[in-house]
């Protein structure tokens, strides 16, 4: 069994939360919706709607990613012979290269987003998993 610290696992998820709500809101919300081609009215409905929910469904797939790093941060940390943030911090990034940067691509390439919306927000994971991979790897 792998032994997961489970309080840094919240705390990496809270902490997810944390940056979406600066990064999407106050640093880059602007840039953000205009690339997503949302005037200010429509990105004002779109914040009507039921946030509770859409709140509550991000925490939970935040507290999935942070499960799934503090996974890859031990297994890190035994494959390679490392321990503590540098573990955190290489799951984080070959995390974020192997699997976000490739599959977040797409909008690019399929749904005709532009190339600045995808360093917007594949930007976003990058921080948010050193984050957590700094979180986890101190306390794994």
């Amino acid at each position: 069994m792998v032994p997961i610290n489970y309080f840094a696992v919240i705390l990496s998820a809270i902490a997810a939360m944390g940056l979406g709500f600066l990064w999407y809101g106050p640093l880059f919300g602007k840039q953000w919706a205009s690339l997503m081609g949302w005037s200010a009215q429509e990105a004002a409905a779109k914040m009507k709607t039921d946030m509770r929910v859409t709140y509550a469904t991000q925490l939970v797939g935040a507290l999935l990613m942070a499960y799934v790093l503090a996974h890859s941060t031990i297994f890190m940390g035994a494959y390679l012979n490392i321990t503590g943030i540098s573990a955190g911090l290489q799951a984080a990034i070959w995390s974020w290269l192997g699997f976000v940067a490739p599959v977040t691509i797409g909008s690019v390439l399929w749904d005709g987003k532009p190339w600045k919306l995808w360093i917007l927000n594949a930007g976003y994971f990058l921080v948010l998993l050193v984050i957590m991979g700094l979180i986890l790897g101190y306390w794994v």
